[in-house]
């Protein structure tokens, strides 16, 4: 049996080069050791880069272990990674990209109808990026398509799943603000009327 201390140099040259999350399975049948050894080290590894403070993080996400930056560091990434992304995305996409996260499957028709504009070119961007996919037909007229996330995405944004999303709930208004928009509607529909 190989030496733990080559045995953790090899995990991390997997991290390393992987392009997505390499599940305990995975690494096992390429290091040929059990998944315990693997889990153990992966969490021993986890832990040395939290209490070094080092400038990447080991994160278990979509059903896998991956390398990401530190959290503290993003200013600095971000401006790295905005100097040569041309596929960034836009506002329209993001909002969409939510919608999608939240309510999926979703129609189209759905999308645009929560966002008050037609979501066609929005989605074509998402599905060319790979953060959204087609998950099958609505049963309804038309049958339209159903759209999701992807395993693309939860990696983008850091999630292990779905329900790592934050609750809705923390993005409704307060009290106060829920009135100041009812009463400002209010106004505005009886100021139409006139």
């Amino acid at each position: 049996m190989m030496e733990l201390t080559e045995l953790r140099g090899i995990i991390e040259s997997l991290l390393f080069v992987t392009t997505e999350p390499l599940s305990l399975r995975k690494m096992s049948e390429i290091v040929e050791v059990d998944e315990v050894t693997i889990k153990k080290i992966l969490d021993e590894l986890a832990e040395e880069y939290r209490e070094q403070d080092r400038g990447f993080q080991l994160r278990e996400i979509a059903g896998g272990y991956r390398l990401y930056t530190h959290p503290g560091y993003a200013p600095y990434v971000e401006k790295l990674v905005l100097s040569w992304d041309q596929r960034r995305l836009t506002q329209a996409s993001l909002e969409t990209l939510a919608i999608i996260a939240y309510k999926q499957p979703v129609t189209k028709a759905q999308i645009s109808s929560i966002r008050g504009v037609d979501a066609g070119t929005v989605l074509n961007s998402l599905l060319e990026k790979g953060l959204i996919r087609e998950m099958g037909r609505a049963n309804s007229p038309g049958q339209p398509i159903l759209y999701g996330t992807t395993q693309i995405f939860l990696e983008t944004f850091g999630l292990k799943d779905l329900s790592d999303l934050p609750p809705l709930k923390e993005f409704e208004p307060d009290e106060r603000t829920r009135k100041e928009i009812i009463q400002k509607l209010t106004s505005k529909e009886e100021g139409e009327s006139d």
